[in-house]
């Protein structure tokens, strides 16, 4: 099954994929490079939710 995700910048590429590694180890989920369909729902939400969380983080910081 083909992920219909898409980087808008192609060169942010390794950028994220470096971000949501790191999202997954602060929240205990253990991702591999590439497909990770071993991963449960749980899982997977807790990761991209600690994307956000982050994200959203670091705009606050940038009004300040």
């Amino acid at each position: 099954m083909k992920s219909n995700n898409q980087i808008n910048i192609p060169q942010a590429k390794e950028a994220m994929d470096k971000f949501k590694m790191q999202a997954a180890s602060e929240v205990g989920v253990n991702l591999t490079n590439g497909y990770n369909g071993h991963l449960t729902s749980r899982e997977a939400g807790s990761v991209g939710g600690q994307m956000v969380k982050k994200m959203i983080e670091a705009y606050e910081q940038g009004l300040q």
